[in-house]
């Protein structure tokens, strides 16, 4: 490890001190515990508070501004893992050993390469489309590849098929037949099987994610090098140079970062088309649709867009009281889960400074950015526990990397794939289709007016 990435490690170990100086460490015994079905909670509007399963893949505690991964501290993984690594950690339940790694590193060089989807994509206008919904559309063109379920005799058989009351809920009549779907992912014989169908996303969605930058550059896109690790083939087939060990290093780490994160919309979204028993493609495309809305994904964009309009760090006090007299959103602040600062924009926030340094370009834009924690902070952080999240520093740091903004998001994505992929995987072990139901709130008994009389 060079000297700059021995640095960069030092940086995250203070942060990870300074979280813990600030936080007890007794995690939260009412959501840290198996479950005996049928329970009771406290649901309020977007089935908040809602328990929709049990889990061993991630742990989130907004109090205290945790994020637990297999067992294992963010800020530990960040500091002395890969992204390689924690794939593996999240998919297969634990750390691999050397020659584990080493067999999951040859298998996601392999399935980078996407030269016959990329053709497909490319039939597209990927240059005037919607940076996600062409990751979608290449996610979508990989599983037609990979899979005969598209084709007529690659569909289930109707013997296949479970009752059509399978959605029913438990406190419904039990479905007639099989207590519970029977019919998982099931592929040909020629297919790959779930797990590798998971590698194969995990790596896929990064060169489908580089080739749409290029193509959106008109630029043709590049073949992954596999001596290159994940993350520094991301940025070399972005950029179309190898990256610095730290640009490598800075990468590794922001894709740790954003892997999971609990039962966040897109992971919902994925784990509820799976539970359906559709396949892993289609569960990570429904990923990509949630994370695409503006309420999920795409706020780091907004960040950068914001720092642009203020201008300069003198001009944050002016533009900060006109913002909340307005009752303005200040994109980067505040989180549905965290009522602390999100660990992650910790570990951010010293990778932006220390990239910042040396970019003259970036470096006013972050300048503006630390006022704007500081007066955002001095105004309502304290009173109104409203800190820097995840999305606050990322922007700046893909900035420095040479990704433009509207690859931000994508970029999550990357990422977020690990996360989604094991926690279908883990679902799918004792599936039940997500069924809640609504309040009908609508009238009775109306009579049927003939159209001719309306």
């Amino acid at each position: 490890m060079v000297e700059e990435t021995k640095k960069i490690t030092e940086m995250i170990l203070d942060a990870a001190q300074k979280a813990r100086e600030e936080t007890s460490n007794e995690p939260e015994p009412e959501l840290t515990r198996p479950l005996q079905w049928p329970i009771q909670a406290t649901i309020g509007p977007g089935l908040e508070g809602a328990i929709a399963c049990e889990s061993k893949i991630g742990y989130v505690n907004g109090s205290k501004g945790w994020l637990i991964y297999r067992g294992y501290d963010i800020f530990d993984l960040c500091a002395y893992s890969t992204f390689e690594e924690v794939s593996y950690l999240l998919l297969m339940g634990k750390l691999p050993t050397a020659a584990e790694l080493e067999e999951f590193k040859l298998k996601l060089i392999n399935y980078r390469f996407l030269n016959q989807t990329l053709r497909m994509l490319m039939s597209s206008p990927v240059e005037s489309m919607n940076t996600m919904s062409a990751l979608r559309l290449g996610t979508l063109l990989t599983r037609r590849l990979i899979t005969l379920l598209d084709l007529e005799d690659g569909s289930p058989t109707p013997a296949d098929y479970i009752n059509s009351d399978e959605d029913s809920i438990p406190m419904e009549t039990a479905p007639i037949g099989e207590l519970h779907a029977i019919y998982e992912f099931k592929h040909r014989s020629d297919d790959m099987d779930d797990t590798e169908a998971c590698f194969h996303l995990i790596a896929g969605l990064s060169t489908i994610t580089a080739a749409i930058s290029r193509i959106r550059q008109g630029r043709m896109p590049l073949e992954p090098n596999p001596k290159l690790s994940h993350a520094a083939n991301l940025l070399y087939m972005i950029t179309g140079r190898e990256p610095t060990a730290v640009e490598e290093r800075v990468m590794d780490i922001a894709l740790i970062l954003h892997a999971d994160h609990g039962m966040n919309a897109s992971t919902f979204a994925a784990m509820v088309v799976a539970s359906t028993l559709s396949d892993i493609y289609f569960s990570v495309g429904a990923g990509i649709a949630a994370l695409n809305g503006p309420l999920h994904g795409g706020a780091n964009e907004q960040v950068v867009r914001t720092l642009i309009e203020i201008g300069d760090e003198r001009n944050v006090k002016s533009w900060v009281e006109k913002s909340l007299a307005s009752k303005g959103k200040i994109m980067g602040f505040g989180h549905r889960v965290y009522k602390t600062y999100d660990p992650r924009a910790r570990v951010l926030g010293v990778l932006a400074k220390h990239l910042a340094e040396t970019n003259e370009s970036i470096k006013p834009l972050f300048n503006t950015a630390q006022a704007l924690e500081k007066e955002v902070g001095t105004q309502i952080g304290t009173k109104k526990k409203i800190f820097p999240n995840v999305d606050f520093f990322s922007g700046i740091v893909y900035s420095c990397l040479g990704i433009a903004p509207e690859m931000f998001t994508p970029i999550f994505a990357v990422s977020r794939v690990s996360g989604w992929t094991a926690r279908v995987l883990e679902y799918l072990e004792n599936n039940r289709i997500f069924r809640p139901r609504a309040m009908y709130t609508g009238e009775f008994n109306k009579g049927y007016i003939p159209l001719d009389q309306r």
